[in-house]
């Protein structure tokens, strides 16, 4: 199969949709599943078929490591042919995650046979994908956010490893399971599209703060490109990361996403007037977009409870405007679509940050609410970046 076209816009739809995947060990070392605990795995149709009046027909999913993997080599893979099958019916693309989140019990990062599993499920995986699905672009994320889960399992003990002060160690495991991920996917089917998923942060100093302490912050901003600099070769080119692995840029965008350090302290987002160490999404976007020069896709974005359309109408006038700019910003998806539990208190906290909110109900998967705010707050951003597509006709790829 001869390799996609570098660069072209594989994205069936700009607006796309995230379900909750993850399958962790939490804080308290219990394992996760959200795909089951949120009901899409029961209601895939269901949940497919509510995206259409929203024009969501490109999907973020995941494929579960753990739950696929139960033996060592040994692959049960019944569960993702059913959603493929569900995808090919309602006419959805679906974006597949090899790892959100969630390694097979025997592993870790820091374990030394991590990156050869890692290697062995993604070869795996498109060999599978390509016996059900030969045709069309298959575009991966090996892992999801390898930034944020260094600093979960190295360094505040909230998942696998549990370690404190192996945050690095932690990174380099994985970008080396990452980059071997990538190879071995690429043999397969060199057409493999590669979407990377890393959060955007922005660290600022303190009010009135002296030169070091602007340029410590500055670089401890800097850290979030750690990752995809592995990816490219450009850090620990020891690893085998090459600057074709650099595909699109996704990058997952949230309301604490900009703090203080020591103490910490988050940046408002909605002051009026605008706070004045906040940064605006769009210069965020030029500056990752400027440091890559890849096309770049917000891979998440939401905000819980009342202030869910409030964000909404921020996001859309942040990517019209990086549209304008000549950013060539090819998808939203907003994430989670579905309301979700806190991963750590399952019983307890959902956090009311989907498009439809999950009404609890016994022996039954959760009924589906749909926040109206929400509902026309996004489509009152879609009409704004179409607006700015039209404008600026040089963008229309970029939207389609």
């Amino acid at each position: 199969m001869p390799p996609a076209t570098p660069r072209s816009n594989p994205f069936q739809s700009f607006w796309m949709a995230g379900y909750e995947c993850t399958d962790q060990l939490n804080c308290f070392g219990n394992r996760v599943d959200f795909l089951p605990l949120t009901g899409h795995l029961q209601l895939i149709d269901q949940d497919y078929q509510d995206l259409q009046q929203y024009n969501l027909t490109t999907v973020r999913e995941g494929i579960r490591w753990s739950q696929i993997e139960k033996v060592p080599y040994q692959y049960d893979w019944s569960t993702v042919r059913d959603m493929m099958a569900a995808g090919r019916r309602h006419g959805i693309q679906q974006l597949w995650d090899i790892c959100h989140f969630g390694y097979p019990d025997d592993l870790t990062p820091l374990h030394p046979l991590f990156a050869r599993r890692f290697a062995a499920v993604c070869r795996a995986f498109v060999q599978f994908y390509r016996d059900e699905q030969p045709e069309g672009e298959l575009i991966v994320t090996p892992i999801n956010e390898v930034s944020f889960m260094s600093w979960l399992g190295g360094d505040v003990r909230g998942t696998s490893p549990y370690c404190v002060g192996q945050g690095w160690e932690v990174k380099r495991g994985l970008m080396r399971a990452y980059i071997e991920g990538v190879a071995a996917m690429r043999e397969v089917d060199p057409g493999v599209r590669i979407l990377t998923t890393e959060p955007l942060i922005n660290i600022v100093p303190k009010p009135g703060a002296k030169r070091a302490e602007r340029q410590r912050m500055a670089e401890y901003t800097s850290h979030q490109f750690q990752s995809v600099d592995m990816l490219a070769g450009r850090l620990c080119p020891e690893l085998g990361g090459r600057p074709e692995y650099l595909d699109m840029l996704g990058f997952n965008f949230y309301y604490d996403n900009q703090w203080e350090l020591d103490p910490h302290h988050r940046i408002p987002w909605n002051d009026q007037p605008v706070h004045p160490q906040w940064k605006p999404l769009r210069h965020l976007l030029a500056m990752a977009h400027k440091r890559y020069g890849c096309p770049i896709v917000l891979t998440e974005t939401s905000h819980p409870g009342v202030d869910r359309p409030v964000w909404m109408d921020m996001i859309g006038r942040e990517c019209a405007a990086a549209l304008q700019m000549g950013i060539p910003l090819w998808g939203v998806c907003l994430y989670p679509i579905l309301d979700r539990p806190d991963w750590d208190f399952l019983d307890r906290e959902w956090h009311r940050s989907g498009l439809w909110d999950a009404v609890l109900r016994p022996d039954a998967p959760p009924l589906r609410v749909l926040h109206e705010p929400y509902a026309r707050a996004l489509l009152a951003a879609q009409q704004q970046v179409q607006s700015a597509t039209v404008r600026k006709p040089a963008l229309a790829e970029a939207f389609s």
